[in-house]
């Protein structure tokens, strides 16, 4: 097998699967309150430029750390692309995230940096080594319906959202860090979801994320037929989640967690 050309190992190193869903998700809610195309793609912009941010600053940070471990998935660590193309990368994204976002408004554009970028870079900077792990993705995650409302409407989303946000990010930690606990540990890396028991991890997302399901259904239509059949759906996941083996209970998290993104952008 071939290894991969700089522009794809590069592009590998983003993180390009959860830049695309945070991106897919915020497009979602501004298309659901009706933003204009030039908002819609301003907004694609900022958050789509923060993500990749993200993700390159993240493997630049743990590259030591990937390449002690003989993380075969990071190009870094492989060696398909260097240091300093990375840090190119960042710096150009760090630009067009910065004026994407305040061309949002100045408060949507402001809270976009600074809890959603900025949390994520306080993350990888290292508070995913302590205790207090999740809560740069429960605050970037909680901030993305406000960022998102703010820039459409000029106001805040309903309490409602922001929580369910709030506990998507806490999930989403969760089923994140889940597949590296062993290299984590590995390299000192010991955050919140590395000091409870292996088995426990998924269970604990799974109920969290049943809490935003539940949230969220009562915020966005009230338990009526429909909201109780989607709560159904939760509460078989969240027992697969709680009682199955192998790779089946992060599976129900993560069908947890979509179902909760479906609630969030059709609210």
């Amino acid at each position: 097998m071939s290894e991969p050309s700089r522009a794809q190992s590069l592009l590998i190193a983003s993180h390009p699967g959860p830049a695309v869903a945070v991106t897919s998700i915020a497009a979602a809610l501004a298309a659901r309150l009706g933003a204009s195309p030039l908002q819609l793609v301003t907004l694609v912009v900022a958050v789509a430029s923060g993500q990749l941010l993200t993700g390159w600053t993240n493997d630049l940070l743990d590259a030591d750390r990937d390449h002690a471990v003989g993380r075969a998935d990071k190009p870094l660590a492989r060696g398909t692309v260097t240091r300093n193309a990375v840090r190119r990368a960042i710096a150009l994204s760090l630009i067009v995230c910065a004026v994407a976002s305040l061309l949002l408004g100045l408060l949507p554009g402001v809270l976009h940096l600074a809890l959603g970028v900025g949390a994520a870079f306080a993350y990888n900077a290292g508070v995913k080594s302590t205790v207090l792990s999740w809560l740069p993705y429960t605050v970037a995650f909680g901030a993305l319906p406000a960022v998102v409302s703010l820039a459409i409407d000029d106001a805040l989303p309903p309490a409602w959202m922001i929580a369910v946000g709030a506990m998507l990010g806490f999930g989403a930690h969760l089923v994140n860090v889940a597949p590296d606990l062993a290299d984590d540990r590995a390299t000192g890396v010991v955050g919140f979801a590395h000091r409870l028991p292996p088995a426990a991890v998924a269970p604990t997302a799974a109920l969290v994320l049943s809490v935003a399901s539940i949230v969220g259904v009562w915020g966005a239509r009230g338990f009526d037929a429909i909201g109780l059949a989607f709560l159904a759906a939760v509460g078989v996941c969240a027992i697969v989640a709680l009682t199955g083996t192998g790779r089946r209970p992060f599976q129900a998290a993560i069908a947890i967690a979509a179902l909760d993104v479906a609630v969030l952008v059709t609210a």
